[in-house]
């Protein structure tokens, strides 16, 4: 934990995705599962879907659009004809259920305790179908006072807006705001392009040029609150 203190905190900003909440089957388990029924060698990676995921969360309307168009073109780009990522992506779609998911282990706990003392809000990039599914299953806007689906209601983070937009929702100030994520790419570096303190969950090093404002190592950890 960093040794930085924050005064008069007054809302909190937190990442969806392996933040708050968790697959009950990873996506690279269901990729291999389509890869199997439809008698395919690997196609792409799970790791190179995940590194185009947000551009085209950004372009397409829908999780099952999303898949399609990435699918097809990260099969294009490995040398196999387009089709054959637009069929994984089919059986991706059957298999994965954007509902399937849980509440990171002490999520609940901490968010009773936070809700009553400040502003919650989620910031999340992803297709707006499936962001909403997810915190839907999880009852998630019970803690929250504004979700924001960046790459639809803003663009995607790091773009500094959807961080801009829950600080002027909330009536609070950049100073006065936390942001708690797991990517250094884009919950870091976008909180810290709007002028927001941050807390990046990771137990990796981070960089003092691209760092955080404080490091937990997991979303336990931030009990007792990192800036007090």
């Amino acid at each position: 934990m960093d040794s930085h203190s924050i005064k008069n905190v007054e809302a909190i900003s937190f990442d969806l995705d392996d933040t708050l909440i968790r697959y009950t089957r990873s996506p690279g388990e269901v990729l291999r599962v389509c890869f199997d029924r439809l008698d395919l060698e690997p196609l792409f990676s799970v790791a190179e879907y995940y590194a185009r995921y947000d551009e085209f969360a950004e372009r397409c309307d829908s999780m099952d659009e999303l898949r399609s168009e990435c699918f097809a073109v990260l099969a294009a780009e490995n040398g196999y004809k387009r089709q054959r990522g637009e069929d994984v992506a089919d059986v991706f779609s059957n298999e994965r259920d954007q509902s399937n998911v849980e509440l990171r282990p002490s999520a609940a706990r901490l968010l009773d305790e936070l809700s009553q003392e400040y502003q919650l809000a989620i910031v999340t990039n992803g297709a707006r179908d499936a962001q909403k599914w997810k915190i839907e299953a999880v009852s998630l806007d019970r803690w929250f006072e504004m979700i924001v689906i960046a790459g639809h209601d803003t663009p995607p983070k790091p773009d500094p807006e959807p961080f801009n937009r829950v600080v002027k929702s909330l009536g609070a100030t950049p100073e006065t705001t936390v942001h708690i994520g797991d990517s250094l790419e884009t919950d870091i570096a976008g909180a810290t392009a709007a002028g927001l303190n941050s807390v990046w969950i990771s137990e990796s090093p981070a960089s003092r040029e691209n760092g955080p404002t404080f490091r937990v190592n997991t979303l336990d950890d931030l009990r007792p609150l990192p800036w007090r």
